[in-house]
């Protein structure tokens, strides 16, 4: 009986062990959190050439903002100048695309210097160039982002694009939108691919066991992102194990078949 119970308790010592160290693996470290704010960007989306944004000049007098909100050739098609009823959804869908140059054709104010420039930032140079211009003394411009997007692949619950609707969206919410990573993916390698000015692109690494997510230049995401989740090596393992099956099953598969083939020509034969 002493032995039994000498048994059940290494058993029971040597799973609690694995479970530790598998535990290890797909926990995610946050030790690095109180460093966070003096090593990473301040999480504001910078705006790039091609993006799409809304730009609203708001005034108490409606008229002398109305010039700076002339609909784009979007809204052209897509409501009637004419309709009072349409002038709010108009206005609403002042979707201006940014230059490759990283400028934009502002009505009355001509180009201005748009990349690199957060939201906040392009709304104050824009109300400036409006007051200082003289065309209306107490300008407010709000800008919004439009139809920006990032994608997660790879081991997570639900990949696919997700829209960018503030700033400060980091890669921990990302996975949490992608439903987070399934128990095969790789949180030792997760990669942010992102666009450079260059043409090119970036490739970050980032460790979610050793807390390196936390004060990684990608932690907070930007347009285009791609948050990519790597198998593990289990998932590599399993995945070439059913492959082996699949071929092995195949050729024990097509044997059976030839060998029952040949017995029973060789039946015929006999009886023949």
């Amino acid at each position: 009986m002493k032995t039994l119970n000498r048994t059940f308790l290494l058993m029971l010592t040597l799973l609690m062990l694995a479970s530790c160290d598998v535990s290890k693996k797909v926990v995610y470290d946050f030790s690095k959190s109180k460093e966070v704010q003096a090593a990473i960007a301040d999480g504001q989306i910078r705006i790039k050439p091609n993006d799409r944004i809304t730009v609203i000049v708001s005034s108490q007098n409606p008229e002398l903002a109305a010039p700076f909100n002339a609909p784009s050739s979007y809204n052209s098609l897509s409501h009637n100048p004419l309709s009072a009823t349409n002038s709010a959804g108009a206005q609403s869908l002042q979707i201006r695309t940014v230059g490759s140059d990283g400028t934009l054709d502002f009505p009355m104010i001509g180009k201005i210097e748009c990349a690199g420039k957060t939201r906040s930032e392009l709304a104050k140079e824009i109300e400036s160039k409006i007051i200082d211009g003289g065309y209306i003394s107490d300008a407010i411009v709000n800008i919004q982002f439009s139809d920006l997007k990032f994608f997660v692949l790879g081991e997570v619950d639900r990949p696919g694009q997700f829209d960018i609707t503030r700033d400060k969206i980091t890669v921990l919410e990302a996975l949490a939108m992608a439903g987070d990573m399934t128990i095969y993916g790789n949180r030792e390698n997760v990669a942010v691919i992102r666009r450079n000015g260059n043409n090119g692109h970036d490739v970050y690494e980032l460790n979610f066991l050793k807390g390196e997510q936390m004060t990684s230049p990608a932690f907070y995401l930007q347009q285009g992102d791609v948050v990519y989740v790597q198998p593990n090596k289990y998932k590599a393992a399993t995945a070439e194990i059913n492959q082996n099956r699949t071929f092995w099953l195949s050729i024990v598969s097509t044997l059976i078949t030839a060998t029952s083939l040949v017995l029973t020509i060789v039946n015929f034969a006999k009886k023949n």
